[in-house]
């Protein structure tokens, strides 16, 4: 085992945020459980990342008990999952470390959101050594309003303006980012196929 998967933020405190209905990958759970299915055959290591935001009273807060998978997806057993606070994964977490510790030279990054904390832990995986693949259709994100946009809109105010940038040019802006820089853009299918799947429970 030299690779690992790391599944970012693919948690229900997302579902729990108005621009939900604006996601680009609705089914975004049902693509990261390919991923580790797929990972597990190939007996690569599949480490699960959480956002927390601890005391702010909003979704990412655990108190709120929404800080966890989405519904259908499980750890199998003896698979880690660790808790963030950075956009990144490596900075406020012993990522670095167990993947060290497990003699892990590559990794697979999916999840949530494309060029937030999937982007930046590609960044910083590259910049650490690590050789990266970055599974852009496994990944998922939002429109984003223009930085001069009044705050408090609702999601069709958003996608009416024409500033906004709507989550195809955010996900094409980031392939053009990492490829050939800080990592290699890879496609679901051709990592996992059709029909694979997260046994219920996280079984083997």
């Amino acid at each position: 085992m030299n690779r690992a998967l790391l599944v970012i933020d693919v948690q229900e405190s997302f579902r729990r945020l108005p621009r939900w209905e604006a996601v680009s990958a609705p089914d975004i759970a049902d693509r990261a459980a390919r991923l580790a299915a797929a990972a597990r055959a190939a007996g690569d290591l599949v480490v699960w990342i959480l956002h927390a935001e601890p005391g702010t009273g909003g979704p990412f807060d655990p108190d709120l008990g929404h800080v966890r998978l989405m519904d259908g997806l499980a750890p199998a057993d003896g698979e880690p999952v660790l808790t963030k606070t950075s956009r990144n994964a490596f900075t406020t977490t012993g990522l670095q470390q167990l993947l060290t510790a497990r003699g892990i030279g590559e990794v697979t990054v999916c999840g949530i959101q494309t060029e937030q904390c999937c982007e930046t832990t590609a960044r910083l995986a590259a910049d650490l050594g690590y050789r990266v693949t970055f599974v852009t259709d496994a990944t998922a994100t939002f429109p984003i309003p223009h930085r001069d946009a009044p705050p408090g809109r609702s999601v069709a105010e958003i996608l009416a303006d024409p500033a906004t940038l709507h989550a195809d040019q955010v996900i094409a802006r980031t392939e053009y980012a990492l490829a050939g820089r800080f990592a290699a853009i890879a496609a679901l299918g051709d990592l996992a196929p059709e029909g694979s799947a997260v046994p219920a429970g996280g079984a083997r």
